[in-house]
């Protein structure tokens, strides 16, 4: 992964990281033979970068990961899924600029 603000969720650690957080989450749902996916991994460096404190950011590759890609209805990637309290609170499918993940963040954090 190319920011170390990225962190790498997967079946095994979602709950802990994602669901229990007490931090508003981003999960990018992407997979390595993906090309919008990679199109999109430096906006989520940036995005990791910008908010770093503020709100956990990490990819879970859906190919080794599947009982949590299933689980959230995950049928096309890249989908980057915001969790606030446990909860799906924002999904963004396909490959979505800078902006629209600042502004819902910006609401999530009360920026």
């Amino acid at each position: 992964m190319a920011s170390d603000a990225v962190q790498e969720f997967t079946d095994a650690n979602f709950d802990t990281e994602v669901v229990q957080s007490d931090q508003p989450v981003v999960v990018d749902f992407w997979a390595e033979w993906c090309m919008p996916c990679r199109m999109l991994a430096p906006t989520i460096d940036e995005v990791a970068n910008d908010f770093a404190g503020k709100v956990k950011v990490g990819k879970l590759d859906t190919d080794a990961n599947r009982e949590v890609s299933v689980k959230y209805g995950i049928s096309a990637i890249p989908t980057v899924l915001v969790f606030k309290g446990g909860e799906v609170v924002k999904k963004f499918v396909g490959v979505t600029g800078k902006p629209e993940f600042e502004s819902a963040l910006n609401d999530l954090v009360g920026a």
